[in-house]
This record gives C-alpha cells, sequence and structure tokens, in this order.
C-alpha cells in the first residue's frame, strides 16, 4: 500500500453485517444480478450457495455483427445486445462522439494481462466461506463464465494483508545459506490452494511473486517494516543473500507445483527512507536497484534457471510519479537492462499530468513491457473503508486503467481479490476496498461495482491484444476511448463516459468498411466487440 502511515483504527465490537433486500435485474446473454443497495451509489451483486451470477463466455459472432456489454450506474451489469454494422440508434442526445479505427496508421503495446493479488487475507477470507463458493469464487475471477483474469501477484511472506509480519526465515540470524528456509502456513492454507483453483480455472493464467520484506536479519534497522535497506552495498553478501533468497522462493513454489512466470524485485523501494512506515518493507533508490539487478539478482537467477527465457524479472513496482527516472537509471544501463523484461507500478501516486511519465518510460527501452501491478479504493479519513456498490470507485477504476492502456500499458494487476467487510484482516490496520467484499457470518460474497470495472478490460483483451490508432471526433468532456485487435482478430472497443450526460457513440472502422452507433448512458461503459466484415 502505498501509504506513508497506516490507517489506523479503535477496537470496538462490531455490529452483525446487514443483509439488505436483494432485486434481479434479467440481462440478455449473462445471468442477472442480484442486486444489493448500500447506498454508495449503485448496487453490488451478491453471491451465496443457492444462486451466483456469471457472464456468457465471449462467442465469435458472424461479419457485421456488434456484441455490446454495457455497466452503469444505474445498475447494467454486462448488459448484453447486438447491433449490425450501419446501425444507427437516433436518441436525440445532447453530446456525439465518432471513434475512427484505422490499425494502418498505428499498432502499439500488446496486453500483458490482468489480475489480482492472492494474499494471506484474500485466502483467509476465501477460507471462510463454503467450498463451493470458494470454487466460485475464483471462478468468477479466472474462468470463461467470469472475467477471465490471466495474472495473479503473490506476496513473498508477509505483507501488510497477513495477520502478522514474517519472513521465510526469521529465526536463524546469519543463515546465508538460507539452509532454514521454509514456506509457512500461511502459503499451504491461504496461497497455494486458491493459486492451483486459478489454474484450474484458466490453464494459461500466469503468478508473479513481489517481495514486502527480506528477514529481518538482513536489513539495516533489524525489522520487517519501518522502512529501511540492506546492509552493505550491491554486490556484497547481504545483497546477494536477498537474491537467493528470491530463487528460494521461485524453488519453493515450483516444488508445490505453482512455478512463477515472474517476479518484481521489491514492492515499493520508496518506502527505504520512511522509518514511520507500517508495512513490512524494503528501500532501494533507482542506483541500488540497478545495480543488485547486473551485480546479484540478474546472474544469481540465471545461473537457477530462471533467466530472461523463463521467468520475467519486473523492476521499480512503485509509483507512476517516478516511473520515468527509474527507467532511465535501470534500462540506460546495458548490463542491467538485459535481465529486465518488464517495468512494474502502482496507482497510488496517478495524477492526471504525470500520465506522460508512462511515455517516458516506454520510450527509454520499447521492448520492455509495462504493467501496473497494484491498485486499491482507501478511502483516508472515512469510517469505513469499504463502500459497498461505490460507482465513485468503479469510474476511478475504469478511468485509470484506460488511460494507462492508452500510454503503453501492458495490463493492470488489481490489490487483494477479496477482504471482508472491514477491508482486511491487516495487521497494521491498513483496511481499504476490493472488487470482492466477504460477508462470512452471511455466508455470501459482494461483487462490487469494480469487479465489473475490471472485466470490462480483462474479458476481453485476451493476451497478445494489440493496441490499433483510433481518433475521436470531437472533444467530449469526460469521455474516454479506447481500441484493440485481439489475437483471433476480433475488435475491441471500449467507451467510458464519466459524466451525467448521455452520448451517441459512432465507430467507423476504416478496414471493416462499416459505421455502428449507439447510446452510451450517463456514467457508464461500454465494450464493444466485432469481427472482420
Amino acid at each position: 500500500m502505498y501509504a506513508y502511515f497506516a490507517l489506523q483504527s479503535q477496537t470496538r465490537k462490531r455490529k452483525p453485517f446487514p443483509k439488505l433486500p436483494v432485486r434481479h435485474i434479467p440481462v440478455y446473454g449473462n445471468d442477472p444480478c442480484a442486486h444489493r443497495d448500500y447506498g454508495y451509489g449503485s448496487t453490488v451483486c451478491v453471491c451465496n450457495v443457492t444462486y451466483c451470477n456469471t457472464l456468457a463466455p465471449i462467442a465469435r459472432t458472424g461479419p457485421g455483427v456488434v456484441t455490446v456489454y454495457e455497466s452503469s450506474k444505474q445498475g447494467d451489469r454486462f448488459l448484453e445486445s447486438q447491433l449490425k454494422f450501419g446501425h444507427y440508434q437516433h436518441t436525440g442526445a445532447a453530446k456525439a462522439q465518432t471513434i475512427t479505427v484505422d490499425r494502418s496508421k498505428g499498432r502499439y503495446q500488446k496486453i500483458v494481462g490482468f489480475g489480482g493479488a492472492f494474499t494471506d487475507s484474500t485466502g483467509l477470507n476465501i477460507k471462510s466461506l463454503p467450498e463451493k463458493l470458494q470454487k466460485q469464487l475464483i471462478g468468477d475471477y479466472y474462468s470463461g463464465t467470469g472475467i477471465e483474469y490471466n495474472l495473479g501477484r503473490v506476496p513473498i511472506a508477509s505483507s501488510d494483508f497477513s495477520t502478522h509480519g514474517y519472513s521465510y526465515d526469521d529465526k536463524s540470524v546469519g543463515d546465508f545459506e538460507f539452509k532454514h528456509f521454509a514456506l509457512t502456513a500461511e502459503d499451504f492454507d491461504y496461497k497455494i490452494p486458491y493459486l492451483k483453483l486459478a489454474k484450474e480455472a484458466n490453464k494459461n493464467a500466469n503468478f508473479f511473486g513481489s517481495p514486502w520484506s527480506p528477514p529481518a536479519w538482513l536489513k539495516n534497522n533489524s525489522q520487517l517494516n519501518h522502512g529501511g535497506y540492506l546492509i552493505g552495498n550491491p554486490g556484497g553478501q547481504h545483497y546477494k543473500a536477498f537474491a537467493h533468497y528470491l530463487v528460494k522462493f521461485l524453488d519453493a513454489y515450483k516444488a508445490q507445483g505453482v512455478p512463477m512466470w515472474g517476479i518484481t524485485i521489491e514492492n515499493e523501494p520508496g518506502a527505504g527512507k520512511h522509518p514511520d512506515w507500517a508495512n513490512p518493507s524494503l528501500g532501494f533508490t533507482a542506483q541500488q536497484q540497478r545495480d543488485f539487478i547486473k551485480l546479484d539478482l540478474g546472474p544469481i537467477m540465471e545461473g537457477a534457471g530462471y533467466g530472461a527465457n523463463t521467468t520475467q524479472l519486473m523492476m521499480f513496482d512503485d509509483g507512476r510519479n517516478e516511473i520515468q527516472d527509474w527507467a532511465r537509471t535501470i534500462l540506460g544501463d546495458r548490463e542491467a537492462a538485459r535481465y529486465v523484461a518488464g517495468v512494474a507500478f502502482h496507482w497510488y501516486a496517478n495524477t492526471v499530468d504525470n500520465i506522460v511519465n508512462l511515455d517516458t518510460a516506454h520510450g527509454v527501452d520499447p521492448s520492455k513491457f509495462l504493467l501496473a501491478t497494484e491498485a486499491c479504493e482507501e478511502w483516508r479519513g472515512q469510517d469505513k473503508h469499504v463502500h459497498l456498490g461505490s460507482w465513485d470507485a468503479f469510474e476511478r477504476y475504469a478511468n485509470d486503467i484506460i488511460r494507462d492502456l492508452n500510454h503503453w500499458t501492458g495490463g493492470w494487476v488489481d490489490w487483494n481479490l477479496a477482504l471482508d467487510t472491514r477491508g482486511g484482516p491487516n495487521w497494521v490496520n491498513n483496511f481499504v476496498d476490493a472488487p470482492i467484499i466477504i460477508n462470512a457470518t452471511g455466508h455470501e460474497y459482494y461483487k462490487q461495482p469494480i469487479y465489473y470495472a475490471m472485466g470490462h478490460y480483462s474479458k476481453f483483451l485476451a493476451p497478445g491484444s494489440q493496441r490499433v490508432y483510433n481518433s475521436l471526433g470531437t472533444s467530449v468532456d469526460k469521455f474516454e476511448a479506447t481500441v484493440f485487435e485481439r489475437p483471433d482478430g476480433g475488435t475491441v472497443v471500449i467507451v467510458l463516459n464519466l459524466s451525467g450526460d448521455a452520448i451517441d457513440v459512432t465507430i467507423n472502422d476504416v478496414q471493416n468498411k462499416g459505421k455502428v452507433t449507439h447510446l452510451l448512458k450517463p456514467h457508464s461503459i461500454q465494450t464493444y466487440v466485432y469481427y472482420k466484415n
């Protein structure tokens, strides 16, 4: 979490979580959502042992047919309809926008994927559900009847979303060969079982590890949290030990049947300079991480069989506000850059202006992918850190994703897959929101609007999908669009309306020689999918 101080809360007796009335809205092609309104602007979809809505797998349509999926503040959740090129829906909307798709004018980055994090808290909460619902929840994320995630982030040992802080070799101070390295109960109870379920749901799912803190005895503050750096300098004993520690993790998970597709070097390395940082942490400067890669981690991973051809090593993994400086420092060094596959970043320091930092980072070395690897709604300064049904959260997610995609980003990985109704557990009281909230006492879970925000991208932008050129006909306030071509030849157009006005949207596809016009409701998102005429 990108927080200088963990959120604090007073211990108090909690009331049973309210179970409000459910209403159903039928949806063509998809099971209807069992809506429940908690007063945060829109609704959640309720899942229990007797009912849970699912999404139909994407079906290839015939020439000229356009399938539209829509979610809106008023309650649509993947509302499905079909149009044909040449269709014009005259609505009298006050605003209109034309999106011209012309593949001949440009092709850009390819999609790596979308996903969420398998934290200890996520697994603990999922395990609190009946077994049928556990499998259903993972399927809601990773299966063809869900939103088809293909990535999963795995904290290496504890994060703040654990019940306590720990590493894989806490007690053996000076164990530089890690003879006492061992996975913990959390791995076997809360992570590995659900990673395996995700792999069953999507055989193409890929997982990557991210460390928060090494064993405290490797750090200059002798603590898992409160910032701090590795003792010594890159090339030294403690830096090499940390590299071996990460390889031990890769080996251990591989032995459990969960090989890692990739790894980030360190979660939020900027935290190292903050002694009051409550979360587990380890600091690096850009220069330290550069030298660690080329002197220690890169060669050690390569020697252990985790080289660039097999394991995606991602640098940075911190706020977008500094991504360009880190890219210049690390990717500008040939020795370090040869080990790096991609640049990971988080959303917590995002602003309208610093989106261009992604363009700069991409320009340093276009062969390296950019991947957003953490985001969540924190609801700072508010009594509750879970806002069930929040449409404000939906719009922040949907807007951040579409803008990142339009600036060279190859995918977007959310934070916790599931949390409890308080937004935890979290051992430093840093409670936040999540796309799925679990009510263990009610034996049910809630799919939030942000679950559907993720799905409007993840379900349709399969790995290998490539962004293609599009232009907008006019300036329409609070409107965003992006266009991708799928590996199967389908075209995906995603449009987002953040305003309170309806918009007539026209797609003009130059290569397909066709146009289609459809109404985009206020505060809504639409995903269009079609194949060549």
